[in-house]
C-alpha cells in the first residue's frame, strides 16, 4: 500500500509539471498589424481662442458707481459713442471749489498788478500770484480730464461684443466693462511654446478642433509671429487667420495643430507598436523579433518608419513589454 501511495504522488507531481510545462510553453497570442503607405504630417500642437482681428477693451479709469449704460450689447456703435457713465458729482464739486479759487486768485492778481504799476506792491508778491492762478489753471486742467474719464466712450468703430456691469454697481479701475470689435474677420491666438517657436513660419496650414463642431474639419493658416516670447511662459504668440465661412465664434477655445512638414507616400506603423525606436515583428515561423527602425515623423497615431523594416512586415501591437525577442508567438491580425 505505500508502494502504491509512493507511486500516485510521484505520478500526481509529473502530471502537475507536464501540465505546468505545457502552458509554460504554449505561444502568447498577440496582435500584430501590417504597416501602411500613407501622408506622415509633423505638426506643433498649441492651444488658442477665437478672436476679432479688430478690437479693444473698455476698462474703468477710477473707482465709481455706474449711473448709465448704453444696453448695446450686440448693437453698431460709432468711434467715441458713450457707452456708460461713472457718477462724477464728488469730481465735479471738486472742479466747481478749483474755478472759485481761481476766480479769486485771478482778482487778486488784478489788484496787485495795479498796485505793482503804482509801486505800492512789491514785484515778489506779483509774481507769486501769477505763479498761483497758473497752478490753479493746470489743476483745473486735470481735474477736467480726470471728470472726463466718468464717461466711458468706444475706442473703434464696431458691435458692442460684450457688455458686463450694471446699474448701480462699483466699477473698478482696470475692470472690463465693455469688448467693442469688428466680429469679422477672425483670428485664432496661441501661445507656442519656444521649442517649438524655430519650425512655424507665416503661411504655414494648421488645422483646428473646436469641442462646439466635433468631428468637423477646421483650418486656418499663420498670419503673424510676435517678435518677443514671454520668458516667464516660456512661449511666443502666434495669429492664425481663419476662412471667412468659420464656423467658430469669439471666444472658443480650440485645440491647434500648425503642420510643420509632410512626407508623401511614407511607410507607417501604428505607434502604440513603436517603444523608442524598437518594434517586435513577427516572422514566418511565427517568432517574434525585436527590430531597431530608423524612425522619421512621430504622429500621435501613426510613426513614419524610414527603414529597418519591410513592407510585408508583420509588427506586433502594442508593443509587448515583457515579450522575450525569439519567444514563439501565435499571431492575430489587428
Amino acid at each position: 500500500m505505500r508502494i502504491l501511495r509512493v507511486s500516485l504522488i510521484v505520478l500526481g507531481v509529473v502530471a502537475i509539471a507536464a501540465v505546468a510545462a505545457f502552458y509554460a510553453l504554449r505561444p502568447e497570442t498577440v496582435t500584430v498589424a501590417a504597416p501602411v503607405r500613407g501622408d506622415a504630417a509633423e505638426v506643433v500642437y498649441a492651444t488658442g481662442v477665437v478672436e476679432p482681428e479688430t478690437w479693444a477693451k473698455v476698462t474703468a479709469l477710477v473707482r465709481e458707481r455706474i449711473v448709465e449704460l448704453c444696453n448695446c450689447e450686440g448693437k453698431a456703435v460709432e468711434r467715441g459713442a458713450t457707452l456708460a457713465r461713472l457718477d462724477d458729482r464728488e469730481a465735479q464739486a471738486v472742479l466747481a471749489e478749483l474755478r472759485a479759487r481761481q476766480r479769486f486768485a485771478m482778482e487778486e492778481l488784478d489788484r496787485l498788478s495795479e498796485l505793482a504799476e503804482r509801486n505800492v506792491a512789491s514785484r515778489q508778491a506779483l509774481d507769486r500770484a501769477r505763479a498761483e492762478a497758473a497752478q490753479l489753471e493746470a489743476l483745473i486742467a486735470g481735474q477736467a480730464a480726470r471728470i472726463g474719464s466718468h464717461v466711458l466712450r468706444a475706442p473703434v468703430e464696431g458691435v458692442v461684443l460684450r457688455q458686463d456691469g450694471e446699474v448701480g454697481e462699483i466699477a473698478e479701475p482696470g475692470t472690463i466693462l465693455f469688448w467693442v470689435g469688428r466680429p469679422r474677420p477672425l483670428q485664432v491666438v496661441a501661445d507656442v511654446n519656444e521649442e517649438d517657436i524655430p519650425r512655424i513660419e507665416v503661411g504655414q496650414r494648421a488645422l483646428l478642433r473646436a469641442d462646439a463642431f466635433p468631428g468637423q474639419s477646421l483650418e486656418a493658416v499663420v498670419d503673424s509671429i510676435t517678435p518677443k516670447g514671454d520668458p516667464v511662459t516660456k512661449t511666443y504668440r502666434v495669429y492664425f487667420a481663419l476662412p471667412a465661412d468659420s464656423p467658430v465664434l469669439i471666444g472658443m477655445t480650440v485645440e491647434v495643430n500648425v503642420v510643420t512638414r509632410v512626407s508623401k507616400g511614407a511607410l507607417l506603423v501604428p505607434a502604440e507598436a513603436v517603444n523608442g525606436d524598437a518594434v517586435f515583428v513577427v516572422d514566418a515561423g511565427n517568432v517574434a523579433r525585436r527590430r531597431q527602425l530608423k524612425v522619421g515623423i512621430r504622429g500621435l497615431t501613426e510613426v513614419e518608419v524610414l527603414s529597418g523594416l519591410a513592407e510585408d512586415g508583420r509588427v506586433i501591437v502594442p508593443f509587448p513589454e515583457d515579450l522575450a525577442d525569439g519567444a514563439r508567438v501565435r499571431a492575430r491580425e489587428g
